[in-house]
C-alpha cells in the first residue's frame, strides 16, 4: 500500500514536473532512436547479423531475444539455462550462434532448430564467475574472462559434441573484465582488475594453421604474451578493450578516467589521455583513428587519435533538444519515481538521452573501418541507436561556427 502523501501526490490533477523524456524526433532530428525495453539494467547485448534482433541481459539469469517489427522490439525468445547473472553475450553473425556466460561459472552455446534455441554444454573448467565473452572472427572458437584469473579460449570437439577449453593462466594476477579479438583469429587482448591490458596468442593448433608474423610478434605459442601495458604503480582496472579494423592499435579505457590507444607499428609508448569524466564503461573503434567510449556520464563520447599517435577529446555526441512536458497518467508517473528510486516527483532527469550510466556500446551499422550507426545499452534499460555520421557532421558544423 502507497503512503499516504506519495497516494495523493500520485492522483493530484497538477500537470507533471518535466522529466518525461520527449519522443527521439523530437530533440535530435532522427540522430537518435530509443526503445525502453524494461526498467531493470540491461548489462549486455547482442546483435544478429542483420540487426532485426538484440538478444539482452535484463541483470538476471535469463537472456531476452527481442525481434523488430515496424518502430516495434517484440519479444519472441527468453534463454533460460544459466541459475546465476548472465555476464556476456556475443552472437555470431555467420553462424548465428549465441554464447552466454554468467555468474554461475558455465558458458552455453545456442543454435537454433525449428525456433527453438538449444544450448550446447561448454567445459570452462573455472572456480569463478565468468565475466565476459567474445567470438573469434572465423567464430571457430570464442574467449570467456573469468574471476579465476584467467581466460578460457574454447573450441568444438566434435567427437563429444562439446566445447572445450585451453586455460590462459600467466601473468594474470586479477578479474578478467574485458575481451576482444584481433581480425586474425589468433591474438587476444584483455584487460583485468590487475591495472593491465595485456595482448595474448590464443593459437589453438587442433583448430587453425600456424599463424605468420604480425606487427604484435612472430612467435605465437598459445598463451604466449605479445605485449603488456598499465600498472606500474598508478591506473585502474581495465573496463574495456578494442582493437582497431586492421589490428595494429589497441584502444582501452581504466577506472582512473583514462583513455589509452598504442599502435603496434610504431616503437613509442602508448598515447593516454586522463579525462575530466567519470569512468568509461566500453570502447569501441569506429574508424581506424576514432573511437567512441561511454560509461558512468551516460553519453558517448568521440575520441581521435591521429597518425602520430596523439588521442584528443572530440566532443561529446549526445545533442539533444530542449525536452516537452505532457501530461502522463498516476501510474506512469510512479513507475518512473521507482525507476529513479524516489518518493518525490521532482525533475530528477538528466539532459542526457540515457538516464544512467551506459553499460556497452557495440556497431549496429557498417565495421570498425567505417562505422555509420552505434548502439548503446545501460542501467536505466534503454536502447539507443546513433545516426553517427550525422552526429560527426552536426559536431563539425558546430565548430565551424
Amino acid at each position: 500500500m502507497l503512503p499516504r502523501d506519495l497516494a495523493r501526490r500520485l492522483t493530484s490533477d497538477k500537470p507533471p514536473p518535466p522529466f518525461w523524456r520527449a519522443p527521439l524526433e523530437d530533440h535530435t532530428q532522427t540522430k537518435m532512436s530509443l526503445h525502453q525495453f524494461l526498467l531493470e539494467p540491461i548489462t549486455c547485448h547482442a546483435w544478429n547479423r542483420d540487426r532485426t534482433q538484440i538478444a539482452i541481459s535484463p541483470n538476471n539469469h535469463e537472456v531476452h531475444i527481442y525481434k523488430k517489427s515496424g518502430n516495434q522490439w517484440v519479444k519472441t525468445h527468453e534463454l533460460k539455462e544459466h541459475n546465476g547473472h548472465i555476464t556476456g553475450i556475443d552472437w555470431a553473425p555467420k553462424s548465428d550462434r549465441i554464447v552466454t556466460c554468467g555468474a554461475d561459472r558455465n558458458a552455453y552455446v545456442w543454435s537454433q532448430k525449428e525456433g527453438v534455441w538449444k544450448p550446447t554444454l561448454v567445459i570452462l573448467r573455472i572456480n569463478r564467475a565468468a565475466t565476459f565473452v567474445k567470438w573469434s572472427p572465423l567464430e571457430n572458437k570464442f574467449a570467456v574472462g573469468s574471476g579465476a584469473r584467467l581466460i578460457s579460449v574454447c573450441y568444438f570437439e566434435s567427437e563429444n559434441d562439446w566445447w572445450v577449453s585451453k586455460h590462459i593462466k600467466k601473468p594474470i594476477r586479477s578479474t578478467i573484465l574485458s575481451l576482444d579479438w584481433h581480425p586474425n583469429n589468433i591474438l587476444l587482448a584483455a584487460g583485468s582488475c590487475d591495472f593491465k591490458c595485456r595482448v595474448f596468442s590464443a593459437y589453438i593448433k587442433e583448430v587453425e594453421e600456424k599463424p605468420g608474423p604480425t606487427p604484435w610478434g612472430s612467435k605465437m605459442p598459445f598463451g604466449a604474451v605479445l605485449a603488456e601495458f598499465g600498472g606500474a604503480g598508478g591506473g585502474g582496472w581495465v573496463h574495456s578493450v578494442s582493437f582497431s579494423a586492421s589490428g595494429n592499435r589497441l584502444a582501452w579505457v581504466s577506472h582512473d578516467s583514462t583513455v589509452t590507444v598504442v599502435d603496434s607499428s610504431k616503437t613509442a609508448s602508448p598515447s593516454q589521455m586522463k579525462t575530466e569524466f567519470l569512468p568509461l564503461l566500453s570502447v569501441i573503434f569506429v574508424s581506424e583513428n576514432s573511437l567512441v567510449a561511454a560509461g558512468h556520464d551516460c553519453c558517448p563520447m568521440l575520441f581521435r587519435c591521429d597518425d602520430g599517435g596523439t588521442l584528443t577529446f572530440v566532443s561529446k555526441l549526445d545533442l539533444p533538444k530542449q525536452s516537452i512536458q505532457r501530461n502522463i497518467s498516476a501510474m506512469e508517473r510512479f513507475r518512473n519515481m521507482d525507476k529513479r528510486a524516489t518518493t518525490e516527483d521532482r525533475n530528477t532527469a538528466l539532459d542526457t538521452l540515457h538516464q544512467n550510466s551506459i553499460t556497452q556500446v557495440s556497431i549496429y551499422e557498417g565495421d570498425k573501418r567505417d562505422c555509420r550507426k552505434f548502439c548503446t545499452t545501460g542501467i536505466d534499460g534503454a536502447m539507443t541507436i546513433w545516426d553517427f555520421k550525422s552526429l560527426e557532421a552536426s559536431i563539425q558544423g558546430l565548430r565551424i561556427m
